[in-house]
């Protein structure tokens, strides 16, 4: 038993407020009292279309081995994602979902006292992986809900060994343009590693794209994260990985985890990546859940912010209780979205795109909460 006054643990561990995540449907169901089959989730940027049927075949087929370990240096995998970017196998980190990736940057990269700059209203594991390696945050204020990379490449200090930068960015949908992050690179010193959390690239237009595996050749300090959990329809899983040269890659796979990614997931990731028909779609159905969902907030007069994800950030109200309020009258209704006060933003709602009898009965459960 520890001493009185004592405590276990580093104080900086200790600081952590955990992660919360959306409410899941059964949650809501039980508080409220409701159906759980009438229930609309639109929390956590999930695939409405859900798991492609691809994938679901590449399952079923994997189970048979389910006794076995999965293998752990993801050779199926890494070979389709290999053949995908035109880059070894050695240059690929696979992770337990882009977060795992995250994280291991975090630790692979960074000693306690030394510091990690990410952007004001950026993705919160940022700030997670930061404090849980004892490390300096250096948040630089958004600009126009996003990141401003003038302000983020000065705020760079000798001891920073990481860079966060999310593209488009969560939970604001902001873009940043590629002659935007062209610029940046060209400015981070070599010894400052910059992960580029690419969650939401597939939902990008073709206006937008850019080649980001380019980028990682010319740039030693550049790791590049992707997810399966987004356009994939592969959430439940939990599937990531990180393009980066071997000097990092081999680094990121000191401090993984044994078997991270199961062999379910892996299966599942090998046949989604392969499923350009379900992306295609994906994209499609989010592009028009888009639309729906910013005619019914010009309607409504509500303030959004232009996103490049599958979901939008909307504003609800002009005080700081605002988000709350309306969160909790949409939980009664049996929606749920997800209020980003924890990003300093009390006032607004972050809806993911769903399908279009979704996206509607969130629509007309705004109009009463708003009432």
């Amino acid at each position: 038993m520890a001493e009185q006054g004592k405590h276990f643990g580093p104080e900086y561990v200790r600081a952590i407020s955990p992660y919360v995540a959306g409410k899941p449907i059964s949650e809501v169901a039980r508080e409220f009292g409701l159906d759980e089959s009438r229930i609309v989730k639109l929390a956590s940027n999930e695939n409405p279309l859900g798991m492609p049927e691809s994938a679901r075949t590449a399952i079923a087929a994997a189970v048979a081995d389910i006794g076995r370990y999965p293998d752990s240096n993801g050779f199926e995998l890494k070979a389709a994602l290999s053949a995908r970017f035109d880059v070894p196998a050695d240059w690929l980190t696979l992770g337990n979902g882009s977060n795992d990736i995250l994280e291991m940057a975090a630790h692979a990269l960074v000693e306690p006292g030394e510091s990690i700059v990410y952007a004001e209203h950026a993705f919160a594991v940022y700030a997670l992986a930061t404090q849980e390696v004892g490390a300096r945050a250096i948040e630089v204020k958004a600009r126009d809900y996003g990141h401003d990379l003038d302000a983020m490449a000065a705020a760079i200090a000798p001891e920073t060994r990481l860079v966060f930068i999310a593209n488009p960015n969560n939970p604001t949908g902001t873009f940043l343009p590629a002659a935007a992050i062209e610029a940046f690179l060209a400015k981070v010193p070599a010894d400052v590693v910059v992960v580029l959390d690419e969650a939401y690239n597939e939902y990008l237009d073709d206006t937008q794209q850019y080649d980001s595996v380019a980028w990682v050749r010319k740039h030693p300090n550049l790791l590049v994260s992707r997810t399966f959990s987004k356009a994939y329809g592969l959430a439940g899983l939990r599937v990531g990985y990180a393009v980066a040269q071997p000097e990092l890659t081999d680094l990121l796979n000191r401090v993984r985890q044994p078997f991270n990614v199961n062999s379910l997931a892996q299966a599942a990731a090998v046949a989604a990546l392969g499923d350009t028909a379900f992306l295609r779609r994906s994209a499609e159905l989010n592009r028009a859940g888009k639309a729906q969902l910013v005619a019914a907030f010009d309607r409504l007069g509500l303030q959004y912010v232009p996103s490049s994800g599958n979901f939008v950030l909307v504003r609800v109200g002009h005080d700081d209780g605002a988000g709350a309020r309306v969160n909790l009258a949409l939980l009664k209704q049996g929606v749920i979205v997800r209020p980003v006060g924890n990003y300093n933003l009390p006032q607004w709602l972050r809806v993911t795109i769903g399908l279009p009898e979704e996206n509607a009965a969130f629509i007309a459960a705004l109009e009463k909460a708003l009432r």
